[in-house]
């Protein structure tokens, strides 16, 4: 059963997080005796059918981190071996996440179409030695006959053809002279081995279609478990890092290497990253966007690498993610509030600070001169000194948030209220004074509050102290913008568990996303895409790509506040 770590939990063991995760220790033991003569290789090797998630990302951190970690090389390979699914797009897509994330491969880019003449020659040596058919049975048959873990699989009546006959269609299928789903090269195994992956697997299928590499030169098509061990072999990797789920293929991987006499790379396989509130599912991902459950690949709610970048998460944050969840073979599922809490913890550090305000009411100051302006002075980030000073403007009429004022306050109320006074941040303390409300309605209109001329932050003899402080905007200077707050996709924790009936996307949040207009102070005025803020006492945004000179857009990034550290106080 797949056990879910808290952030409570989680946050406690870091702070007692061993030095070495499984694979480094399997790397220091590799070094110590003097294997693969003292180098480390590894490899990324993505599939270009998709784009790529934060689940990918924690394998990349970990095969190009290894390999930077102990002076090593990891490739970039693109295991290219289905045209039907395969697009450019998504190659190019998966360079740019790969290099935003902070890693190169220099010239290292291959593709495992660069190796398709080598591993049909891999296949007629099997062929050869015996170890290869051609089997006509159909795609459902091959299934069928394969039988089940607790039940043997039955022969192919094609399994016993001879050598030469093989060696006929397998040219022959080469040539294109047969369908596609005529026959397929196979392997000859074991088809009453315990493994289901021995029993006679694929290994070349016949598909007529056009590869954005090798153009029509190819019409059969080597299939991944046959690839992707061999590809290994060529390159020389040294440490072939796969997740859990490949670890019922490594017998197989295994068999391809020594039947063929190849140079043989160790696979070790590690527990793929699970998050709540999430799926990972390249299918069901697929499905949100292309039922338009979101707008695309780089919708912001989505775990995509080009989502989350669009979201405004940085490439350290994520790489601290993926560095503290450690390597393990237990499969587990983090509490995705710990992915929240890395981002915020870098974007703290970075992001500059200015005033928004997302649900605006209006203030008049009734005693401060109508035609008057001021520049306060305000910090740009207390987290680091060099950011400086930005000068922002305040005038008689401003807005604050709707919820920094109540009528009715409770003991901890320490914002606005009848007989209260505040601090405007970077400004002056205000007292309230009397409440505008429409007829009709009842709600608040603006509220009329008197400032003291003596009390302007920074002023010499100011030593006025009130407990509420709380942020603002010049009305006449503040620029209009939409905000767009992002929350979790679904609303459950485990999205996979839905009514009878019903499937995952029955799960999804219907208030993932609200837009709103906001008001903010001048400064951010014309910033590019993906500059990073925090609205104080709201949350952290960024810019967003469809963002313009004439109608700013900001994205929610992380809120301000981690919900679990709450729950812990």
């Amino acid at each position: 059963m797949t056990r879910v770590i808290s952030s409570l939990e989680f946050m406690d063991a870091v702070k007692n997080k061993p030095t070495l995760n499984f694979i480094e220790a399997i790397i220091d033991a590799d070094l110590a005796e003097g294997k693969n003569e003292g180098k480390v290789h590894t490899r990324f090797p993505p599939e270009p059918n998709g784009y790529l998630h934060i689940g990918h990302a924690k394998s990349i951190c970990l095969n190009f981190g290894l390999a930077k970690k102990y002076n090593g090389l990891c490739n970039l390979r693109f295991d290219d071996t289905n045209p039907l699914t395969e697009e450019v797009e998504y190659i190019e897509s998966i360079k740019n996440d790969i290099r935003w994330l902070g890693f190169g491969w220099e010239k290292r880019e291959y593709y495992a179409s660069d190796y398709f003449d080598t591993l049909f020659d891999y296949a007629v040596r099997l062929i050869k030695k015996g170890k290869a058919y051609v089997c006509a049975l159909k795609a459902e048959e091959v299934n069928t006959m394969r039988g089940a873990p607790d039940k043997p699989g039955k022969e192919s009546p094609y399994r016993n053809r001879s050598v030469e006959e093989n060696m006929d269609l397998f040219a022959r299928m080469r040539n294109g002279e047969f369908p596609d789903g005529s026959c397929t090269l196979r392997a000859k195994i074991d088809m009453t081995s315990p493994n289901i992956h021995l029993r006679d697997p694929i290994m070349y299928r016949i598909i007529h279609a056009s590869h954005h590499r090798t153009g029509n030169k190819w019409c059969i098509y080597p299939t991944y478990d046959f690839t992707h061990g061999q590809s290994d072999s060529i390159e020389k990797i040294t440490h072939s890092i796969c997740t859990l789920e490949f670890e019922v293929h490594r017998t197989l991987y295994d068999w391809y290497i020594k039947e063929l006499e190849l140079f043989p790379p160790k696979q070790y396989e590690f527990a793929r990253l699970n998050l709540t509130y999430t799926v990972l599912s390249k299918r069901k991902l697929i499905e949100l966007v292309e039922g338009g459950y979101v707008s695309g690949w780089d919708d912001p709610r989505l775990p995509t690498i080009t989502g989350l970048r669009r979201r405004g998460y940085t490439p350290e944050g994520i790489r601290n993610f993926c560095e503290h969840i450690g390597v393990t073979k237990r499969e587990t599922v983090i509490d995705i509030e710990m992915l929240e809490y890395f981002i915020r913890d870098d974007l703290n550090k970075r992001a500059n600070r200015v005033m928004a305000v997302i649900n605006p009411l209006r203030v008049i100051l009734t005693n401060y001169p109508e035609d008057q302006l001021e520049e306060m002075e305000a910090v740009n980030n207390p987290e680091d000194q060099g950011a400086g000073t930005r000068k922002v403007p305040f005038s008689r009429v401003i807005y604050i948030e709707r919820d920094d004022f109540n009528e009715n306050p409770s003991k901890d109320f320490f914002r606005l209220a009848p007989g209260r006074e505040v601090r405007l941040r970077y400004s002056y303390i205000i007292k309230y004074e009397n409440v505008v409300k429409d007829e009709k309605t009842g709600e608040i209109k603006e509220l009329h509050c008197s400032f003291d001329p003596e009390s302007k932050s920074g002023m010499a003899g100011s030593k006025r102290k009130v407990k509420g402080v709380i942020h603002w905007v010049s009305v006449k200077q503040a620029i209009s913008a939409d905000v767009r707050l992002y929350d979790r996709l679904f609303a459950k924790p485990f999205p996979d568990e839905a009514d009878e009936g019903k499937d995952f996307k029955s799960n999804l949040n219907p208030d993932s996303l609200k837009v709103k207009t906001c008001y903010i102070e001048p400064s951010v005025q014309g910033t590019k895409s993906l500059t990073h803020y925090q609205f104080e006492r709201v949350g952290y945004f960024c810019v967003d790509n469809d963002s313009t000179e004439e109608k700013p857009v900001f994205n929610r990034t992380v809120t301000l506040k981690d919900s679990w550290q709450k729950k812990k106080q």
